[in-house]
């Protein structure tokens, strides 16, 4: 598969393995170099640039190539806020990654998707592939919950396939050692829900945030996007089941 990345502000991919220039070796989980006119970086919370395969900020250097945004519409003190002033001279992308060795770039999850456990950055993307890994697994989420001691915990939600007749227990721990193994303890993955379905958007997002917000009792709203607004009533059952959610202010 010859991936890419880019964004609806950019217009057209920012990085990506284009034929016409000659195909680069393939990386899973990479639409490997910047395209053309991108000048991308990885920048942590300070505004510094990371080591290689150190996962951070993914920006991108001032000015955008042609094609791209110069402002939102009728909102320009809005686009300069949200995408241009916390990190001077640069873009942000809003996403979270990293830049390997050879400069290939890996988008991991939206930096609203990264936790801060103990003082560690995590991303829950990464968990979730791992999670996905899992032969019994058809498709997952990971979110950041609140945690008096860490600050926040991840917490994994698993829609088994239709064929697994085990049991959930079982499938639970053995996703959870998986983390363990590839992410390490640090990622402290305890925390697995076995689910019949995962919120989701008309178009297939999965409303993480949403989710996020019942588990921490935080008020939230009825996406207007939702597919099928029954499934968060099963989500913050099993929220409730497991201990969270217990102070849930409800949908606005």
């Amino acid at each position: 598969m010859i991936d890419h990345w880019w964004q609806t502000e950019t217009g057209w991919p920012i990085a990506a393995n284009t034929m016409g220039l000659g195909l680069m070796p393939f990386k899973h989980g990479s639409p490997t170099r910047p395209m053309p006119g991108y000048a991308v970086e990885v920048l942590d919370d300070e505004g510094r640039s990371v080591k290689p395969g150190t996962l951070g900020n993914i920006v991108i250097r001032l000015p955008l190539p042609p094609g791209c945004l110069v402002s939102f519409w009728q909102a320009d003190g809005r686009f300069r806020e949200a995408c241009l002033e916390e990190f001077p001279g640069t873009y942000k992308t809003a996403d979270a990654g990293l830049i390997d060795e050879d400069g290939y770039v890996f988008v991991m999850a939206r930096t609203d998707d990264i936790i801060n456990c103990a003082g560690h950055r995590l991303s829950t993307g990464a968990m979730e592939e791992v999670c996905a890994r899992h032969a019994d697994v058809a498709e997952c989420a990971v979110i950041g919950v609140h945690d008096r001691t860490k600050g926040q915990i991840p917490c994994g939600f698993l829609v088994l396939k239709r064929t697994v007749s085990r049991e959930t227990e079982a499938i639970a721990r053995e996703v959870a050692e998986l983390v363990r193994a590839e992410i390490g303890p640090v990622a402290a993955f305890k925390t697995v829900m076995v689910v019949p379905r995962l919120p989701k958007t008309r178009s297939g997002k999965i409303l993480r945030g949403t989710m996020q917000k019942i588990a921490d009792g935080l008020p939230w709203t009825m996406p207007a996007t939702i597919d099928d607004p029954a499934i968060l009533d099963e989500i913050s059952g099993v929220l409730k089941a497991n201990g969270y959610a217990k102070d849930e202010a409800g949908a606005a």
